[in-house]
């Protein structure tokens, strides 16, 4: 569909929420127009009409792990999955996000590059837009060390950066910590020395590449942020005592300017195995400290991104941003911040805040309509009315 139109009855613009009326003009898979009010559509426009619709920009997912399944063990299990079979796990992930109304993802860990090389020889544009790291940087043995990307010292760590960067890699993610799906790696404690992290990222910003850390010990968020990282995922600030983010930590991390991704988002109707739970446990991680922590770094003026770190299990299948969203809501986030962290700030984190993030004249016409007003009841989130890639109606 070439030149068309879609009418609702309110809009998020990836900052802020129009209401009264919205006309958006598609022309060649960009957004031409947005016109206020009750406007008409040019002559020979199709219209497609929400009168009780928000239109938003289509979501971005900032961590998600396309070659995991979401089955149980997914990580474990993926040791025995290659080529062909691989990237049909990659495509369906993706055909997942697409379906919940998010058009462009970040993936933070694949297997040996697997996501780098589905995508380099991509020939259909009908899916999401996929950002990618390539297997993360791990030390020897460390979290998600099967992935393929250990590396040890300052020279090794340096020989992985721009091992990411010569198979495609759009940033870097290095395991500042252990995790809690890697047997014998700890939360409480980095997995590099300041030299090695310093290493990684300053090979990283050399190479033009951003770089962001997993971190669940306090004292990997701390050396993160010491390093210059861009980025931190889920930042719990594990020590032994359990999981706090320490109110002066949040200051500092606000006044840096780094994008932190709180990976909040389960589905509701997926029972955690007790085995799991006691995992988490043992990490020093629970349901109540990551929203605790998330409604901390808020409160501080962190930038927040929205990431689900869709694919590790059957709580967190692909598609599953919209759960991210309402627990975000539900710890005290507004709406709006919410919203914009899932869309225009997302985007920025991605690389593609030119193209991406918001509705307006120029950028791609990635859209969702919803059913209702996300700014009054973000589960709306859950309901999508119509999904648009590229301009092209997906559902």
């Amino acid at each position: 569909m070439t030149r068309h139109a879609v009418r609702a009855e309110r809009m998020f613009d990836g900052e802020r929420l129009v209401d009264g009326g919205v006309l958006v003009l598609l022309d060649g898979g960009r957004i031409a127009e947005v016109r206020r009010g009750r406007a008409e559509a040019p002559e020979g426009w199709p219209v497609r009409e929400e009168p009780h619709g928000t239109l938003l920009p289509g979501l971005v997912d900032a961590h998600v792990h396309l070659c995991f399944d979401a089955g149980p063990d997914a990580l474990g299990r993926l040791a025995d999955r290659a080529g062909t079979d691989l990237d049909a796990v990659v495509e369906a992930s993706l055909r997942a996000h697409l379906t919940a109304g998010i058009t462009t993802v970040r993936d933070l860990g694949d297997r040996r590059d697997a996501v780098l090389r589905w995508r380099a020889r991509r020939v259909r544009d009908d899916l999401p837009t996929v950002v990618a790291s390539g297997a993360p940087v791990t030390s020897i043995g460390g979290h998600c060390w099967s992935l393929g990307g250990e590396a040890s010292g300052v020279d090794g760590v340096r020989e992985a950066v721009r091992l990411r960067a010569s198979a495609g890699a759009d940033l870097v993610k290095i395991m500042a910590s252990g995790g809690v799906f890697t047997p014998g790696t700890d939360t409480t404690r980095p997995q590099f020395t300041d030299l090695e992290s310093a290493a990684a990222v300053n090979q990283a910003h050399d190479l033009g590449l951003p770089v962001t850390a997993h971190a669940h010990a306090l004292s990997a968020v701390e050396q993160a942020l010491r390093v210059g990282v861009d980025g931190i995922e889920h930042c719990t600030c594990v020590t032994a005592a359990g999981a706090r983010v320490p109110d002066d930590l949040a200051d500092r991390l606000a006044a840096s300017g780094i994008a932190v991704c709180a990976t909040l988002g389960t589905d509701p109707a997926v029972v955690t195995p007790p085995e799991v739970v006691a995992m988490a446990a043992r990490a020093g991680l629970s349901a109540a400290a990551l929203a605790t922590g998330a409604s901390t770094l808020h409160r501080a003026g962190v930038r927040l991104v929205a990431g689900s770190d869709a694919g590790l299990g059957p709580a967190k299948p692909h598609g599953i941003l919209p759960e991210t969203l309402v627990e975000y809501v539900a710890c005290g986030i507004p709406a709006t911040t919410a919203l914009a962290a899932a869309t225009s700030v997302g985007a920025e984190v991605c690389g593609l805040g030119r193209r991406k993030g918001r509705v307006r004249p120029g950028f791609e016409a990635d859209l969702l309509v919803v059913d209702g007003d996300p700014t009054r009841d973000i589960t709306v989130l859950r309901r999508p009315l119509a999904v648009y890639r590229a301009g092209d109606p997906v559902s």
